[in-house]
């Protein structure tokens, strides 16, 4: 009796790992990278927006970056939002030839209302057709913005770059970021865009059509707008597609307490759009056979990849040591052990589409230090939110 007990316990608690780690499973059989759209003549009018906190020391070189970008001057402008400055980002963005719009706003914090600011200012003019959106700590390819142009003109109202990491070698955390970005930031897109669901929006290399701006407002203020205004788009009928050829990267976070910062409020903000949107968006595209709004809800659902593997390795454990008390191979055996072999193919593929070689393959090596560290994370974080805009340091010197 207590060891058929056992066994259903253990069979039913399988069951949501290998629903999840199936999911991820189909998008590694996906993730064979799409042709890019053929390229068109530019007539796309770009704003590039960058929104920036106190951003002094490196928000000119980003802007001369921008700048640089393969795309005719005459048809794009660069626009800086200095939101809630103490420094000298505005006159800093301002002298390396951006258009600044300085915001203050002690109550509206953060970098939703810095986006909402833009999005509402590059409307007003009525100048252009689409608005970027790239991070203050950023370097872009230079056909970033033909590759938007591309997917604009052939009808695509939202569009999302690959993102990686820019500082991959500061650390074994920035190589094991690598490899995660990797995972989350492309495979899963690529698998995304060829079931033509939303890849979903990152935050950094977006893009979006002034159309549906204007159709679906920026109303999205959580400490992960973009993940949420991706939520939102998707309910209003539209799908964010992938630019897989086109790339932005951004610093990760060196140091251990900088990196603490940065995942609790990443880890706490996409929790919180899972418990208000997870359940509730799965049901809808279900009930309206909207396979859009069932992959958005599925992604939200699908928990953290170290949560994920943490639950696959202790499910395959303590099922192969029931069976071994048992003196027989217990059934939950092979869904534990399906969904762990399903979650390695997952992470080797993601590896190789990092194209870290042997460093990311030894940065995988710290993936159990990490999966405890952000076990404990996850304790420490319970009930944050929050949407005031820290600047995370970037130089290590957090640590």
């Amino acid at each position: 009796m207590i060891e058929r007990a056992a066994e259903g316990v253990l069979g039913l608690l399988a069951l949501p790992v290998l629903l999840a780690s199936g999911y991820l499973l189909l998008l590694t059989f996906l993730s064979r990278r799409l042709a890019p759209p053929p390229p068109v003549e530019p007539r796309v009018r770009f704003d590039v927006v960058v929104p920036a906190h106190d951003e002094e020391p490196g928000i000119a070189s980003t802007v001369r970056s921008l700048l640089a970008v393969d795309y005719p001057p005459e048809l794009r402008r660069v626009v800086v939002v200095a939101d809630n400055c103490t420094d000298a980002t505005a006159d800093c963005a301002r002298g390396a030839g951006a258009t600044v719009l300085v915001r203050q706003d002690a109550q509206r914090r953060g970098k939703g209302y810095a986006l909402e600011c833009a999005f509402a200012s590059s409307l007003s003019d009525g100048r252009a057709d689409a608005v970027v959106v790239v991070d203050a700590d950023s370097d872009v390819s230079q056909n970033l913005l033909r590759a938007f142009a591309a997917r604009l003109e052939a009808g695509a109202p939202a569009i999302q770059a690959f993102y990686g990491v820019r500082n991959p070698d500061a650390s074994w955390r920035t190589r094991l970021m690598t490899v995660a970005l990797a995972l989350f930031h492309l495979l899963r897109s690529l698998g995304r865009e060829r079931l033509r669901c939303s890849t979903g929006l990152r935050g950094n290399g977006m893009c979006f059509s002034a159309r549906v701006l204007a159709e679906v407002p920026h109303e999205a203020f959580s400490i992960v707008e973009d993940l949420e205004y991706g939520i939102r788009l998707g309910i209003a009928g539209h799908r964010v597609h992938f630019a897989a050829e086109a790339q932005v990267l951004g610093d990760m976070a060196v140091g251990g307490k900088a990196a603490s910062v940065q995942r609790r409020r990443w880890e706490g903000g996409r929790l919180q759009m899972a418990r208000q949107f997870g359940f509730p968006v799965l049901w809808r595209g279900v009930r309206a056979g909207d396979r859009v709004l069932v992959d958005l809800g599925l992604d939200l659902l699908v928990p953290p990849l170290a949560y994920l593997a943490a639950a696959a390795v202790a499910g395959t454990t303590a099922s192969v040591g029931a069976s071994w008390l048992a003196g027989r191979t217990l059934w939950p055996v092979w869904p534990w052990a399906a969904s762990l072999a399903s979650l390695v193919l997952y992470v080797a593929r993601g590896w190789w589409l990092s194209g870290t070689g042997i460093r990311g393959l030894l940065g995988l090596v710290g993936a159990p230090v990490y999966l405890v560290w952000k076990l404990g994370l996850m304790m420490r974080s319970r009930g944050e939110s929050g949407k005031a805009w820290v600047r995370t340091p970037r130089d290590g010197s957090a640590r």
